[in-house]
């Protein structure tokens, strides 16, 4: 599919290299496509690792092999293949991550589990073993490449390159955190995105990585949603080499943790947003703002049923204020609600408040920012200080054509 570019879409930031993480990209020939599709990162010997996956019950071999392997915390490489998601696959797609494994820790003298590998694209397919060792073995002889031409190479139906960074000083010693991200489709929380890869120089301790990247998903990747569909292959991990020479972060107890903590929260949310800007079909970036519910979570969860909302998300396309559609929607969620204290409000004016509207509303100024291609929803369920921000995007016939052709 030939895609044009999301009018959403920001420019790839420069992310400079990262001592200890040297990426690499070839073309295994998954599809006709006049492009690589294999993308292969190298990790010095000592490298952490983290990660978050999928809740999907139905997912890849991948992801099973990554989440036993994860625990282990030490991490020497990682292979992404895209246009097969090598899911729903049984024995031979695992053959088939297994076989990379394998071949990836005889070039580098490692154990298998410390090679990961993702894949994504058509689910049902195993994934053609000739074809993977064919390209693992050009992507092991290949000349190191940009973090932009490695995030191009991790895209399916992508518009644009993702990638997100941040710095931190710890001990005096500044160090980087650089992203990417794929993913326009098949988003939804209960764990992240699709494929994202957070690479920092920082020495970090592989339980202190985990930490701070699963505190940064629940108020980042697992806030987002484009569609509602949670993918087989979601996956979001993090390495931490340690080559910028920091005193190791064991802990928050550990100078400059907060500090890392926060680096690492910014580039999750860069990415997450980055991934909803290019929402497939996407003209407008939705933040919804909830507050006033009975906890933090129960916001979230209002959050998201307005967010995953066609009628919500149609209106908004459409720059219809129909406030009645949000309050369908909070109503759904199967959070406490009280319709008579529930205010609602478009780009900072308010269209309801106390369960009615006001007498005074002009809808033109609400109209008015409908049409602009940055859109903030604030609702008020008036019960507690709970509060979340959820991100997603409009729902327009580009979704369809996409997704109805996907497989052609």
């Amino acid at each position: 599919m030939d895609l044009a570019r999301s009018p959403l879409a920001l420019p790839f930031p420069a992310i400079p290299p990262i001592a200890g993480a040297v990426p690499r990209i070839a073309r295994a020939h998954y599809k006709a496509w006049d492009r690589c599709d294999l993308t292969y990162i190298a990790f010095d010997e000592g490298t952490s690792v983290a990660g978050v996956f999928t809740r999907n019950v139905c997912c890849s071999s991948e992801v099973e092999l990554g989440r036993e392997n994860v625990a282990a915390g030490s991490a020497r490489a990682l292979i992404v293949n895209a246009g097969n998601s090598n899911a729903f696959t049984g024995y031979r797609g695992r053959e088939a991550v297994e076989q990379i494994m394998a071949q990836v820790a005889d070039h580098l003298g490692c154990a298998p589990a410390e090679v990961f590998v993702s894949s994504t694209g058509v689910i049902g397919v195993p994934l053609p073993k000739d074809k993977a060792r064919a390209g693992v073995a050009a992507v092991l002889e290949a000349q190191p490449c940009s973090w932009e031409e490695a995030a191009a190479t991790i895209g399916t139906t992508d518009t644009f390159t993702k990638g997100a960074v941040a710095q931190a000083v710890i001990g005096g010693t500044r160090v980087t955190v650089g992203g990417i991200i794929k993913g326009s489709g098949m988003i939804a929380p209960d764990m992240a995105t699709m494929l994202g890869y957070i690479v920092t120089d920082a020495a970090v301790a592989p339980d202190f990585l985990q930490q701070c990247l699963s505190a940064a998903n629940r108020e980042t990747f697992s806030c987002i949603t484009v569609d509602s569909d949670t993918s087989t292959s979601d996956t979001v991990l993090a390495f931490a080499t340690g080559k910028a020479g920091n005193a190791r972060l064991e802990s928050f107890d550990s100078e400059g943790a907060d500090a890392f903590a926060a680096a690492i929260h910014d580039v999750c949310r860069q990415l997450a947003h980055l991934v909803v800007r290019d929402g497939e079909g996407a003209q407008k970036f939705i933040a919804v703002h909830v507050r006033g519910a009975m906890s933090d979570e129960s916001a979230r969860r209002i959050g998201l049923a307005i967010a995953n909302s066609p009628l919500v998300k149609t209106a908004i396309a459409g720059g219809d204020a129909n406030w009645g559609r949000v309050v369908m929607a909070v109503g759904k969620a199967g959070e406490p609600a009280d319709r008579d204290r529930l205010g609602i409000a478009f780009g900072g004016h308010w269209a309801a408040r106390d369960g009615q509207p006001l007498p005074d509303y002009d809808e033109g100024p609400v109209a008015q920012h409908l049409a602009g291609a940055e859109i903030d929803l604030e609702v008020d369920i008036g019960l507690g200080d709970g509060a979340a921000t959820v991100w997603t995007c409009d729902l327009t016939h580009g979704y369809i054509a996409i997704n109805a052709d996907y497989r052609s």
